[in-house]
C-alpha cells in the first residue's frame, strides 16, 4: 500500500483559548504545540500551514497572544498556539503569568506529542530557546526547530545557520531542524509532514 500523500495544508478551526492548564480542553486527542519568542513569526507560521491568514492573529505589536489557543484540525488532533515570550513592552508580571501557563502546559499536558519551536533565523538560540530545548531534552519531548524568516537571508547564509544549529544540538535526541519562510511558504511541506505524523502519532 502506498503511503498517503502529504496534505498541502492542515485545515483548522478555532476551538478555545485558555489562560492556564486548568482551563484547557480535555486531553482526549493528540496535540502539537507551537512556541517561540514574540517576534519569531509563530502566528504567521500557523497561518501558512493552515492556509488561513486570519487563523492566528498577526499583529505589528508582538506579544498580543496572551493565552493558550487551541485549534481543531481536519486530520485529527489539535494545533496549540502557546503565548509568545520576550516582548519588552509587556510588563514583567504579564510575562511571568504567560510563562507559568506555558510551563504548566509543557510539563503536564499528557497528550502533547511534540513541540514546534519557532526561531528567527537571523537571531537563533536566544536564552528562551535554550531553556525550552533543555527542558524538552530532560523530558524526552520531541522538538522540531523551525528557523523562520529564511527569505531574509541568502542561500549560503541560510545553510550556514542551519548547519551551525544542527551542530549545536547534535546531542539532543528527538530534535529535528529545518529552515522555513512563513512569508513565501518555503519548507511548508516538510513542516506539515512532521506535524501530521505527530498528530496521527505515526
Amino acid at each position: 500500500m502506498n503511503p498517503s500523500p502529504i496534505n498541502s495544508r492542515i485545515d483548522s478551526t478555532f476551538l478555545k483559548s485558555a489562560p492556564s492548564l486548568k482551563q484547557c480542553p480535555p486531553p482526549e486527542t493528540s496535540e502539537v504545540a507551537f512556541a517561540g519568542r514574540s517576534n519569531a513569526g509563530k502566528s504567521s507560521v500557523l497561518n501558512q500551514i493552515t492556509g488561513n491568514k486570519s487563523l492566528a492573529k498577526v499583529s505589528k505589536t508582538p506579544g498580543r497572544t496572551q493565552m493558550i489557543n487551541f485549534f481543531e484540525t481536519n486530520i485529527g488532533g489539535r494545533l496549540v498556539d502557546l503565548p509568545g515570550y520576550g516582548y519588552a513592552k509587556s510588563s514583567k508580571s504579564s510575562q511571568a503569568q504567560w510563562q507559568r501557563a506555558v510551563n504548566e502546559y509543557l510539563s503536564f499536558r499528557e497528550n502533547l506529542q511534540g513541540l514546534i519551536l519557532v526561531m528567527d533565523i537571523r537571531h537563533p538560540n536566544q536564552d528562551y530557546d535554550l531553556e525550552i530545548l533543555t527542558w524538552a531534552k530532560q523530558s524526552n519531548l520531541a522538538v522540531h526547530i523551525l528557523l523562520n524568516k529564511s527569505d531574509k537571508l541568502s542561500n549560503n547564509k541560510k545553510l550556514d545557520v542551519l548547519y551551525k544549529t544542527r551542530d549545536k544540538y547534535s546531542d539532543y535526541q528527538n530534535t529535528s531542524i529545518q529552515t522555513f519562510s512563513a512569508l513565501k511558504g518555503q519548507g511548508k511541506e516538510e513542516l506539515i509532514k512532521t506535524v501530521t505524523q505527530w498528530l496521527q502519532n505515526i
